[in-house]
């Protein structure tokens, strides 16, 4: 079973020193990958009921963090794919995996949050369609230079073997049906519990038959609410391959670094 940190891009997360050091002790302590996610459009300084949080853009986060280690894996956990272009993300998450040794899963994910897209002038009610369109988008950018409704790009790069895991997030059944459509991966972030978890691995398991794909193909990864370490064995039963811990560190970059040395104490080796 494995164990991943999703700590980084936001808050005291957002802090060079803190991002350097958080990265590093984290590959050092044999944690799996190193999770960054982002809300385009999370606060409204004129409303005082919105928390106002500075949200690095992940690509940027992990560069960082890559350049600060050399094994551990990297993912968006999510990349707001809909409210993007394609085109851009596409040569940035190539980017990404070239310079980390393609160690880069791209997380993706619609928002729920009607703002978002009302600040976008994005369409909500095709938000899935959009996904689905733009993950097409990519592969065929990654793999022949060609993206959906783009001429052909001649500018690489091109990743190593001309594809990069796209892990879907959320966890209602319309964005699992997607996973096992098309995904490589899932990331349920901020489950209830490990019931949850199970009740979606079950799910899963159920649209990949129906979509005629294996569902051992798939690696599956969540964050619960109020984790335990005694959740690792349980969750591994339900077909978890990954606990992924978020959690803020300390501003201090040197505390930071012990904080991530107790996190490994007390969950690595409930992992082994």
């Amino acid at each position: 079973m494995e164990v991943g940190l999703h700590a980084l891009g936001i808050g005291t997360g957002a802090e060079r020193t803190v991002v350097d050091a958080v990265a590093a002790a984290a590959e050092r302590a044999g944690f799996a990958t190193l999770w960054v996610g982002e809300h385009p459009e999370v606060a409204d300084a004129n409303d005082p009921d919105v928390p106002v949080a500075d949200w690095l853009d992940p690509f940027v986060t992990l560069s960082f963090a890559a350049a600060a280690t050399n094994t551990i894996e990297l993912a968006t956990g999510v990349l707001a794919l809909p409210e993007r272009n394609p085109a851009v993300v596409a040569r940035q998450a190539a980017s990404l995996h070239k310079l980390s040794g393609g160690r880069l899963s791209l997380g993706v994910g619609a928002s729920g949050a009607r703002t978002d897209y009302a600040e976008l002038d994005a369409p909500f009610e095709r938000r899935g369609a959009w996904l689905t369109e733009y993950v097409a988008a990519l592969r065929r950018r990654w793999n022949a230079g060609v993206g959906a409704g783009f001429a052909r790009l001649h500018s690489g790069p091109y990743p190593s073997d001309r594809s990069i895991p796209v892990v879907l997030g959320c966890s209602n059944e319309g964005a699992l049906r997607l996973v096992a459509e098309w995904g490589d991966g899932w990331y349920g972030h901020g489950l209830r519990d490990v019931e949850d978890a199970a009740v979606c691995s079950s799910t899963l398991r159920r649209l990949c038959r129906e979509a005629g794909r294996d569902r051992g193909d798939l690696r599956l990864a969540v964050s619960l609410r109020d984790p335990q370490p005694g959740d690792l064995r349980r969750l591994a039963d339900a077909g978890i391959d990954q606990l992924v811990l978020a959690a803020t560190p300390p501003a201090d970059p040197i505390a930071a670094e012990s904080w991530v040395s107790e996190l490994a104490r007390r969950w690595l080796s409930a992992a082994t």
